[in-house]
């Protein structure tokens, strides 16, 4: 398939690593055992993970070896990085639960088992050390000047850094040491915001065994709108089903901004890169298709292709499909699926200028027949059932023009069943 640092530097995975030559080559010639370490605290991972998911399951693809570490132990300290204010504590019994939530989650994506994925809780060696012996044996190894011009401190400084925030550092490195002796793990991977933890873990492990390990970190996501990836206006965007449903899951990836189009189908997708070229090329209403694409594959990789199929035809039946005529071609198995009529969809076509006659959300569900009569419609945006384009109307007066067209429609729902798609056509 070829080699993984390649695979991930063209699908844009890479921000910097140790070593570039030496680590390409060492993945060229050996079975490596890879890690990246999770904090159990939650019993689900939302979007903003998937970069280090997807890069393991690479891993697994191109016959390395991946080991998750469930930070059991760490999650007791907190990781300061990218972090304002000091982690609340969770208990070892809400650790456990989330373990338990994580590893099933992550077995979509790569399988555990003997020679293959791996979890490991940092708990079973972090809990038993003695703290004075750690001290002595790890922690003369580290630089207190060195560890305060880390970004991650850096950063805490003016808000105020615990002093078991601050052993963090020596807790992650003495991790990396303890999974490069005990299971010959020999690259640890992270977000950007991790390199300062990484390069410790290296440096711990030159100076205790003489020998050398690497470290890679993915990039910070963030999206055209500057704002941090995952986060909408409703929250984060869970991985579990029963936090964010899947067709929420398959209209987030549908709603991509077209610059930040290419970077997702190389990063959240299994996609040949040849094919997401083709599909970042598309130009005008073609574009919307290769965002079903993205969004397909995307809910595909986690939530099964039976739920991205469900998934794209509610979501057809709500907004019209982008490419009917089929002029984008894909191996994407979104290409197979058979559409049913949309007839059970109530239409409303009105004109450009006509939509100009209903500039609030309350006018347009009187319009649509959602409501009888504008305090009905005030009602139910007051209660939070009213929606326009799969986002929730917040105030009875938002006001909508053409320019918040999605396929030439806005699709209007009242409560979880009632929908009116209303097509609207240039004059």
């Amino acid at each position: 398939m070829g080699n993984l640092y390649d695979i991930l530097l063209e699908r844009g995975f890479i921000y910097q690593s140790t070593d570039e030559n030496d680590l390409r080559d060492l993945l060229d010639r050996e079975q490596v055992k890879i890690y990246i370490g999770f904090d159990p605290t939650a019993d689900s991972l939302h979007v903003g993970s998937l970069i280090p998911v997807m890069s393991l399951a690479w891993a697994q693809r191109t016959g390395h070896r991946p080991i998750v570490i469930v930070g059991g132990g760490t999650a007791m300290v907190g990781d300061p990085s990218g972090k304002t204010e000091m982690r609340q504590m969770i208990s070892l019994e809400e650790i456990a639960h989330n373990q338990e939530g994580l590893k099933n989650q992550l077995s979509r994506y790569f399988t555990f088992g003997d020679d293959q994925g791996l979890m490991i809780n940092n708990a079973d060696w972090l809990l038993d050390l003695k703290y004075v012996e750690f001290l002595r044996d790890i922690g003369k190894h580290f630089s207190v000047n060195r560890m305060l011009a880390a970004e991650s401190y850096r950063m805490r400084l003016e808000t105020g850094l615990s002093f078991l925030e601050f052993n963090y550092m020596l807790l992650q490195a003495y991790d990396f040491y303890k999974l490069f002796t005990d299971y010959g793990c020999t690259l640890q991977m992270g977000g950007q915001d991790q390199w300062g933890n990484i390069v410790a873990g290296i440096d711990l492990i030159r100076r205790l065994t003489g020998q050398t390990a690497y470290g890679l970190t993915f990039p910070l996501l963030m999206t055209a709108a500057n704002e941090k990836f995952g986060k909408t206006h409703a929250g984060a965007v869970w991985l579990d089903k029963e936090k964010t449903s899947p067709y929420d899951f398959y209209q987030f990836w549908r709603n991509t901004d077209d610059v930040d189009l290419s970077r997702f189908l190389g990063l959240f997708t299994f996609l040949p890169m040849d094919e997401v070229k083709n599909l970042e090329a598309q130009e005008g209403s073609l574009i919307n298709r290769s965002k079903e694409i993205l969004a397909y594959e995307a809910t595909a990789v986690t939530h099964g292709h039976e739920a991205a199929r469900d998934a794209y035809i509610a979501s057809v039946k709500a907004f019209g499909q982008a490419d009917p005529e089929g002029l984008v071609k894909t191996s994407s198995q979104i290409a197979n699926i058979k559409l049913e009529a949309q007839a059970d969809l109530p239409t409303t076509s009105i004109t450009s200028e006509e939509l100009k006659n209903y500039p609030t959300a309350t006018d347009l569900f009187v319009f649509a027949g959602l409501t009888k009569s504008k305090s009905d419609a005030r009602r139910l945006i007051r209660g939070g059932g009213g929606y326009i384009n799969d986002q929730r109307v917040e105030k009875e007066d938002q006001a909508f023009t053409s320019n918040d067209l999605k396929d030439s429609a806005l699709l209007l729902r009242a409560g979880k069943k009632r929908y009116h798609r209303i097509l609207v056509k240039e004059t």
